[in-house]
This record gives C-alpha cells, sequence and structure tokens, in this order.
C-alpha cells in the first residue's frame, strides 16, 4: 500500500501531471474565449451584416480561437506539431479521395457561400420541397418546411438544381386564373374584378392589378387576374381574394361553369334521345 500511495503521490507531482492540467486549463479558457470573442464581434460588427454572414462570422471566429487554443494544449502534451500537422495532411488527402461526395458538397457550398442566391430566414423552393432556411453550411442547406419538418439538402444538389428564393424581393405577384360562362359580358366581369381588388386592403395599388383574356376553352372563357402584394401578405391575399371573387360573382350573376360535353352523332341524324327515369 505504501508503494501505490507513493506512486500516486509521484504522479501528481509529475511534470506530465501539471502538462496535462496546462492543457486542460488552456481548453477550458479557449472555449470560454471563443464564446466570448464570436458573441462579441457578432454584437459589433454583425449589425451591419445580414443573418447569413453574421452566423459566418460567429462561427469563423469560434473555431479560430478555439484551433488556436487546441493546437497550445497539444504542445503542452508533447506533441511534436510538425508531425501531427504532417499526418493530418496525408489524411486529409485519402479521406478526400475516399469521400468525393463529401469534396463535391464542399466545394458547392463554397460557390453558395460566394454567389449568395439565398440567405438565412429566406423561403426558397428546391423542386418539391419548400422550406425557410436555417442554416447554410459547408456540406449542406438545413430547411424547415412549412409543416414544421426538418429537411436537410446536399449542396450539390442546389448548385445542379433551378432554386427559387421566394422572398428575394419585398413584393410578389399573385395569379389568379377564373372561367367564365360563354355567355358572360367581359366588360362586366372586368369590372367586377377590379372592383374585389380596390376593396382588398392587402392587394397593392401600385403595380397595378392586370387583367389578361387567356382565351376560349372548352367549357367557358379562361381569364387571369393578377394582383400585388406584400410577401408576408400573400397567403393572406391568396385566399382573401379566390373568397372575394366567388361571393362577387355570385351576387352579380356570374357563372363560374364546370366542363361541358356536347354529344354529336352528324348533321343528319337526330339527336340522341334522353329519357328521365324516376328512382324508386
Amino acid at each position: 500500500m505504501p508503494e501505490i500511495w507513493n506512486d500516486m503521490v509521484n504522479f501528481f507531482i509529475s511534470d506530465k501531471m501539471w502538462s496535462l492540467l496546462r492543457a486542460f486549463v488552456l481548453l477550458t479558457i479557449g472555449i470560454m474565449l471563443a464564446k466570448l470573442v464570436s458573441a462579441t464581434a457578432v454584437k459589433i460588427v454583425g449589425q451591419s451584416m445580414d443573418s447569413h454572414k453574421s452566423m459566418l462570422l460567429k462561427r469563423g471566429s469560434y473555431y479560430l480561437i478555439l484551433l488556436l487554443f487546441l493546437i497550445s494544449a497539444l504542445h503542452e502534451l508533447g506533441f511534436n506539431l510538425s508531425v501531427l500537422l504532417g499526418a493530418a495532411g496525408l489524411l486529409s488527402v485519402a479521406i478526400g479521395f475516399a469521400s468525393q461526395t463529401s469534396a463535391s458538397n464542399l466545394i458547392s457550398g463554397l460557390f453558395l457561400v460566394a454567389e449568395r442566391p439565398f440567405s438565412v430566414g429566406d423561403v426558397i423552393r428546391v423542386g418539391s420541397t419548400t422550406g425557410e432556411v436555417l442554416s447554410i453550411d459547408l456540406l449542406s442547406v438545413k430547411l424547415r418546411t412549412y409543416d414544421n419538418l426538418f429537411v436537410r439538402l446536399p449542396n450539390e444538389s442546389l448548385i445542379k438544381s433551378e432554386v427559387t428564393t421566394l422572398t428575394r424581393f419585398p413584393i410578389r405577384r399573385l395569379d389568379i386564373k377564373v372561367g367564365v360562362a360563354y355567355r358572360e359580358d367581359l366588360k362586366k366581369v372586368r369590372s367586377i374584378l377590379a372592383e374585389v381588388a380596390d376593396k382588398n386592403p392587402i392587394c397593392l395599388e401600385e403595380p397595378k392589378p392586370q387583367y389578361m383574356f387567356q382565351g376560349f376553352g372548352e367549357s367557358s372563357m379562361d381569364i387571369q387576374y393578377s394582383v400585388w402584394a406584400k410577401r408576408e401578405n400573400f397567403l393572406d391575399l391568396k385566399n382573401s381574394m379566390h373568397e372575394e371573387i366567388k361571393l362577387a360573382f355570385d351576387a352579380n350573376g356570374i357563372e363560374i361553369p364546370f366542363p361541358h360535353r356536347t354529344l354529336y352523332s352528324g348533321s343528319v341524324t337526330d339527336p340522341f334521345p334522353v329519357k328521365s327515369v324516376k328512382s324508386r
């Protein structure tokens, strides 16, 4: 027992113990200082930046300071940094060859950061996925969809796909397509649509609403009526305009027809007989 006790005492007072203690203190200080500096940098400089650049500044300053203290801690533990850096270089080359997909995503992430087609907080649509951008990382972009799902999109797929940024501009246009019966007066229909847009408080006066006659459909005369709204009011405008148009058409006797089918058997034949049978 005395020998074991002496060995423990010798270990605690040895240089290795003090080196380990100094390395632990350096790491602790590094973590605390990295958090403090990154938060301070965002408060001072981040006010003039958007959320995307602010996030990159915070992460970059945090990991840079933490890396410096980590290197100092390894030096205290007696690691040969030149050998360690050489091994890390060889390891990174091997990993690069083994993970070409990750390397492609990494390069694509750098292009996204440089090009900035969207920022954190924007709403984008990629294929059938639409959601708010939570973060733009080196390997992927994280989205939160409208039904509160978390979606991870690899950067390579974003570079190769068509990406629509729905919140890029302050206003958006709503295209309302409606069909009216052939017997209706188009001037009256146009006047009713203009009145509905004028009474809607969300619909913008500038740019002005646009009336476009699309053509003669199979069962209706097809019209597109385009109105504008601020991007944050787009969904409210979409719901309210459709409801108000339906109510206005009903109040003025404007028919929105369903598809009609006419059976034709030739110019010299009689019409098909139609009988009405009461069900029992």
